[in-house]
């Protein structure tokens, strides 16, 4: 018979057991309130953000920029805990989406796929292509193949994302469960949803580069930059993801910090254009406009919305295309559909001048996708380009030739 005296004692240890337990759920460890756990949650994210973007993107996949020893373990580290990503396979997948972008055999286009599709099963795209053997073999080089790559993050991935729900779990106690849901929705929803999918579907285009991808927003804060997505499409190798002056990218913002201390090392950044004093177009000239040609043809677009714009004012039949040709005009005639086809066929039937401009164009673009011309072939080709558009009596065709013989 258990005396009456360590009876009490046993019910008082489950009832402080139980109590405590109750505590614990209820509050954590922390005990936090729940607007410091909402911040703290958006920090773990926004670092996760970081990694994704620094070390997996820019650093892995495109090689933009080298990380210390420090900074990329951390980063390793950082993203078994929160993703369970493997970075050779992440690296592979979006390689292969470079170099088939748009494509049937590009892993998550809304081009071809449908934006609904992409947003809905971005995770599961990513997923599917990350198991194809062929894609790695062919897309995966260079990547981290260390020992602890081959026996702790590739071999137990989805344990780094469990050790983190334990430790959330001890933080917060029962509310530790959503903020662990947060971090692992977070890159599925932000990169291989909105990135993949909006990313190449809505937004604003600083280049008409060969793909149809979209800057989502000036701002690259959220997402670490991504939001950048056009710019990056169009320097693919470049560390920095802002190219205007009303850009940013915290991204490029977190990489200066950590070069001013020795953690990483820029590889490359998108081109700048050097002009100097207006002369011959020579070999230099030849070379910096085919080096800075997206930019080049982001210049000749602007200087043709302007004259449309202006030759507008005195044409009425261009006047009732004015709202809809300014959407589609200075794209990329490839990009353009069947209906835009014929009705720029329609405008330049109209305007002599309108014409003149379309057709500079195409000869400006052949510059770069003549493959089988020689250095003097081009440059032959650029110094008769310049004097045709001097001497074609349109004003805004002259003065770009102008500003194209200050390219060095």
């Amino acid at each position: 018979m258990i005396p009456l005296g360590d009876a009490l004692n046993s019910s008082f240890d489950i009832t402080a057991v139980h109590d405590g337990l109750i505590q614990w759920l209820a509050h954590g460890y922390l005990d936090w309130a729940w607007w410091q756990i909402a911040l703290f949650t958006l920090a773990l994210t926004h670092i996760t953000i970081a990694g994704v973007t620094i070390f997996l993107h820019r650093c892995q996949a495109h090689r933009a920029l080298d990380l210390h020893p420090i900074a990329a373990h951390f980063f390793r580290f950082w993203l078994w805990l929160t993703t369970g990503m493997v970075t050779k396979e992440w690296a592979a997948v979006h390689r292969k989406h470079h170099a088939k972008c748009e494509t049937i055999d590009d892993p998550h286009s809304p081009q071809v796929l449908g934006i609904n599709t992409v947003l809905s099963r971005g995770a599961e795209l990513y997923k599917t292509e990350a198991s194809n053997p062929e894609t790695l073999q062919k897309f995966g080089h260079g990547t981290p193949d260390d020992w602890i790559e081959r026996n702790i993050y590739s071999r137990f991935s989805w344990q780094g994302v469990a050790i983190m729900m334990i430790i959330d779990l001890f933080l917060f106690g029962a509310i530790g469960a959503t903020v662990w849901a947060v971090q692992m929705l977070w890159i599925p929803i932000t990169a291989a949803g909105v990135i993949n999918g909006i990313g190449h579907f809505w937004g604003y285009r600083n280049f008409n580069n060969e793909d149809a991808s979209r800057n989502i927003v000036p701002w690259g804060i959220l997402i670490g930059g991504e939001e950048l997505h056009n710019n990056h499409h169009t320097y693919a190798t470049s560390a920095k993801l802002s190219n205007k002056w009303y850009e940013f990218d915290i991204g490029w913002l977190y990489i200066q910090m950590m070069s001013a201390v020795g953690l990483a090392t820029v590889k490359k950044v998108p081109p700048k254009p050097v002009l100097s004093e207006v002369r011959p177009a020579d070999q230099d000239t030849l070379e910096a406009i085919i080096a800075n040609r997206y930019e080049v043809m982001a210049r000749y677009s602007k200087s043709l919305k302007k004259f449309f714009t202006t030759e507008v004012q005195h044409m009425q039949e261009l006047a009732a295309h004015l709202n809809d040709a300014r959407t589609w005009l200075c794209k990329d005639e490839a990009q353009l559909t069947a209906i835009e086809k014929h009705k720029l066929e329609e405008l330049t039937q109209q305007n002599a001048q309108l014409r003149k401009m379309i057709e500079m164009r195409r000869d400006l673009q052949a510059l770069w996708s003549r493959s089988n011309a020689t250095g003097e072939q081009l440059l032959n080709q650029l110094r008769t380009w310049c004097q045709q558009a001097e001497e074609s009596g349109v004003s805004n065709l002259r003065d770009f030739s102008i500003r194209l013989r200050r390219y060095s």
